[in-house]
This record gives structure tokens, C-alpha cells and sequence, in this order.
């Protein structure tokens, strides 16, 4: 057992950042309403299935040793105690070169057990689940109080909650074999797009996460999340390429979320995501050096709303506006960007990557409203700061494993629909770029500046699209950047289900979303004229 020091106060970074998910970690022994659109989907109607009954048959959890447990754990006081049980089967295969060269399946058991006294947070976890670990755990996270033993509440309430996945026939329960054949047919699909493909690497990873919270205000939850994603990447080279000197271009594209493996025959194939990785790639091979300076940007639907995400997103966590290091703290009700901008963190969106039935401190997710039309309307929240700061749970309490402690985190967050056509967006820039795909970004929360970096984007000339551009940057702050959004598309997308997001040292998955939208002036890093 690993006992973390009960008298520290666990303090984020921050700095945040979002990043395209690519082979998982080795598991150790981790408005108001809107208008419809494409991503609200109808509910799972299947009886969810209990899942509880994986602890207390297969573990040998009892809910008379977790009341023993949160005893123990307020034994010094503490104004709230919690236990987080969780058990992850993890499958990851990878090859290069047309060669299997990874291969691994690991199974993760353990619980985190976690007390709060005022703003201090006592945590201890251990992978032994015997009853002397539990209680030896809960005993050292009680450390962080001091006072008289606290009473439990009488019997647990348990969380319902719509089943937003299918459990039966996940990923997890496929032949390992058929894992390995989507990536055999993505390798072969990239290398047959061009020619110029030189290099080639694709992965396959899923997991199956069991989690059980009870707490001692009486919240008691479950829930089994199915998770898989499949990464290609690849490189291109043309010797006659940048003027003779020689051009060489990569790029990547993937897919998943909370599915069956049907999704990778019926919707998302793996000579789809390969093409998309060939296409970028070649592209970027005549691709122009980005011009540098303030002009005008047009972004492109789906995963450009990582630029929300770290722009705002962050920003909007109610754990860094308690402490008041956002540059978004004090400001709810004011307005923070332009009237046509409305973002939404939704963690209800059926088979999403970032969507989860229950958050880890046991509370169903929602549809949370952060940005109405330009004004702030709320914080993302945990429990720790919605009782610190008077506000409602928002079930955004979210951790990496039971290794870590919760912290109010995004889910899929994304931009509504406007009313703009997206080719009068582009028509509108006289002189601009066009940013369609991005490699990932990095905000400081305390000042909100952020730099993205653009993957795939084009010039504007005249209201048309014409050269693509290579190493094109995009600098700003969030606060400022969005007040300057002019026109949205009715174009909204999602991105294709592959966004893992880094805070603190932990990383959970997410997703990310926008419609076309032009912002009248944004800073652009590049090398060209």
C-alpha cells in the first residue's frame, strides 16, 4: 500500500493542455436548452446492469466494511470522507512497419480513500483490498483533521442514472484478434493511399472501468465505462519537395469513444482514419510557410474547439475560480465574449468519449450551460468547491485513477450552432487563415494567454481557400479572444473521439466540439510573408 501524506493540501498547476490520446499508460498493480443537433442522441434503453455487484461478489466488498471504512476515516473529525473502488482491464496493441511491435493487457485494482477538512484533503489509496489495508488507508487520510469522530449518515442513497453506453459488447469483450486486424487494415490502407508514404504506425487500445463510490453524506454509486480509441500515424517524403531540397510531412487521425466494435464497421473504419492521416501528410508536403502577424481567422468545425477547451474551458473550473487564479474568476454574469457565442460541457452525450454516467464523486453528469450568449453563467464543480463556494455540484468531480484525487474537470465541451453559412464565413476574409485541424494547445489558467498549434490550415485570399500553410501557430488570451468571434457556422461538430486532457498530472478523456466560426483578429506565429 502507498500512502500519500495526509496533511497535504493538494494544489492543481496552472497550466493545462489537451492532446491527442495515443498509447495508453501501462496499468498499475488507472440552456437552457438548445437547438438539436447531430450529437443528441437517444439514450440507451436497456436495463442497466448492476454494478456494484462486481465489488461485492468478485472483491468481496461489503457495504458493512465501507461503512467501517468512512468510520474510521472520520474517526478524527473531517467534515466528509469518501471511498473510491476501481478496477480497469486495459488491452493496447501497436505496429510499426507493418510489424506487431506492442502488445499488452493489464488488469488494475485498487480504492482511494479521501477526507476533507475545510479546504485541506487528506488522500491515501491502496491495491489491497483486505479489510486491515482499507482501514489502515482511511486512518491515514484521517490525519488531515483534528477534532471529535464524526457520525455517518444512516444508509445510502444510490445514484440512478440513464445508461448513456452499451456495456454488452464493448471493445473489451472482442478477440484480441480483431483488434489487431482493424490496425492491420488501417497500415495497409496508409500505405496505399501514396506512394510517398514512407512510414506508418497504428494502435488499438480499450479499456473496461468498474467504479464504486459511497461517501459519508450517504451518496452511494456505481457504473462499468467502456472506453477504446485507434490511433494512425504516418510519415510522407517527396525528394523533389521544397524546391529540391527535399519535403517531409507527418500526420495522424483517429477515432472512438464509449462503443462496440461495430462503430469501427458501420461508422468509423480504419481505412478512414488512415486516409484522413495519408491526406494530412501529403498535403503538408507542398504546404507554404505560414505568414506571421494579426489578421483575421476563420476555424474549422470539430476538434478546433480544443481552442475552447483551453482557451475557456480551463479557465471555467470552479477550483481555480475558488482560489481566484482564473482569469475568469468574479466575472459570472458578465460578459466574457461575444453575444454569438454560447459553450456548453455536456457529459450526457450517449457514447462519447468524455461523456460518463456518474462522475467519481458518485453524481450523475449534466448538460451544464458555462457561456450564453457572451454572458458567464458558471463554474464547472466538484464537491470540495461547490460546498467551499456556495454553488451547485455541477458532477464534474473527475480523477485519473484511484491513485488520484477528484477535481472538477471538463467533459465534451463544445460551441452552439449560429446562423452563418460557412462559406460566407470564408467568403467574408479579404486576407486570413483558415485553421481546419490542430496537434493540440496549452493555456495558463492564471492569465488565460493560450498557443495553439495548427495541423492542417490554409490562406484565405480574396474569400477563397487556396494555399495550405505549414507551421502555423495561433496565439491569444481567452478572455479577449472570444469577444471577437463575428460569425458562427451551423455547422457544429464534434471531433472524432480521441482527446485526452492533462491537469495536475492526471489525464482523463474528453471531447471537444464547435461550428465554423470567424474571429475578426487573432494573433498568427508563422516564418512566411
Amino acid at each position: 500500500m502507498q500512502d500519500l501524506p495526509a496533511s497535504k493540501t493538494h494544489r492543481p498547476h496552472h497550466k493545462s493542455a489537451l492532446y491527442w490520446a495515443s498509447s495508453p499508460k501501462t496499468p498499475k498493480s488507472p440552456i437552457a436548452a438548445s437547438p438539436p443537433h447531430p450529437y443528441h442522441q437517444t439514450k440507451m434503453t436497456t436495463p442497466a446492469p448492476d454494478h456494484k455487484q462486481y465489488f461485492t461478489t468478485k472483491l468481496g466488498v461489503s457495504e458493512r466494511l465501507i461503512e467501517r471504512c468512512l468510520a474510521e476515516a472520520l474517526s478524527a473529525g473531517g467534515d466528509y470522507a469518501d471511498l473510491y473502488f476501481e478496477s480497469v482491464t486495459s488491452t493496447s496493441l501497436g505496429i510499426d512497419e507493418s510489424l506487431v511491435k506492442t502488445a499488452s493487457q493489464g488488469i488494475s485494482v485498487g480504492c482511494g480513500i479521501r477526507v476533507l477538512s475545510g479546504e485541506r484533503t487528506g488522500y491515501a489509496y491502496t491495491d489491497d483490498l483486505s479489510s486491515d489495508r482499507l482501514l489502515r488507508a482511511a486512518r491515514t487520510a484521517a490525519l488531515i483533521a483534528s477534532g471529535p469522530a464524526k457520525e455517518l449518515m444512516q444508509g445510502f442513497r444510490h445514484t440512478e442514472s440513464d445508461s448513456l453506453y452499451p456495456i454488452t459488447g464493448a471493445t473489451a469483450d472482442a478477440e484480441i484478434a480483431q483488434k489487431l486486424a482493424l490496425i492491420q487494415r488501417a497500415d495497409a490502407a496508409a500505405r496505399a493511399y501514396d506512394p510517398r508514404i514512407t512510414q506508418v504506425r497504428a494502435s488499438f487500445s480499450d479499456e473496461l472501468r468498474r467504479i464504486l463510490i459511497a461517501a459519508s453524506d450517504g451518496t452511494f454509486a456505481s457504473d462499468t465505462q467502456p472506453l477504446s480509441r485507434l490511433n494512425v500515424f504516418v510519415l510522407a517524403k517527396d525528394a523533389a519537395g521544397n524546391n529540391g531540397a527535399g519535403a517531409t510531412s507527418r500526420g495522424t487521425s483517429g477515432g472512438g469513444g464509449r462503443i462496440t466494435m461495430d462503430f469501427y464497421t458501420d461508422e468509423k473504419s480504419p481505412e478512414h482514419f488512415a486516409r484522413e492521416a495519408a491526406r494530412t501528410a501529403i498535403l503538408q508536403l507542398d504546404a507554404v510557410d505560414a505568414p506571421a502577424g494579426e489578421m483575421e481567422v476563420v476555424l474549422g468545425p470539430g476538434w478546433p474547439g480544443v481552442l475552447l477547451h483551453e482557451a475557456v474551458g480551463h479557465g471555467l473550473e470552479a477550483d481555480f475560480n475558488r482560489k481566484k487564479t482564473s482569469a475568469f474568476a468574479g466575472l459570472i454574469g458578465q460578459q466574457v465574449a461575444s453575444s454569438k457565442v454560447t459553450v456548453v460541457d455536456n457529459g450526457r452525450m450517449p457514447n462519447r468519449r468524455g461523456s460518463i454516467n456518474v462522475d467519481d464523486e458518485g453524481n450523475p453528469t449534466q448538460e451544464n450551460v458555462l457561456i450564453e450568449n457572451g454572458i458567464l453563467k458558471g463554474y464547472l464543480s466538484d464537491k470540495l468547491s461547490s460546498r467551499l463556494m456556495g454553488t451547485p455540484n455541477t458532477g464534474s468531480g473527475r480523477r485519473e485513477s484511484y491513485h488520484h484525487i477528484p477535481m472538477p474537470r471538463m467533459t465534451n465541451t463544445y460551441m452552439l450552432s449560429g446562423d452563418d453559412m460557412p462559406e460566407d464565413i470564408l467568403k467574408s476574409v479579404k486576407r486570413g487563415l483558415y485553421a481546419v485541424n490542430f496537434g493540440g494547445g496549452q493555456v495558463d489558467i492564471t492569465n488565460g494567454k493560450f498557443v495553439f498549434s495548427a495541423s492542417e490550415a490554409y490562406l484565405i485570399e480574396d474569400g477563397k481557400v487556396t494555399r495550405p500553410v505549414k507551421g502555423a501557430t495561433l496565439i491569444g488570451n481567452g478572455p479577449e479572444a472570444l469577444k471577437y468571434v463575428s460569425m458562427v457556422g451551423n455547422d457544429l461538430a464534434l471531433d472524432e473521439g480521441i482527446g485526452t486532457c492533462g491537469k495536475s498530472g492526471q489525464s482523463v478523456p474528453v471531447g471537444v466540439g464547435m461550428p465554423t466560426i470567424k474571429l475578426d483578429k487573432m494573433t498568427v506565429g508563422g516564418t512566411g510573408q
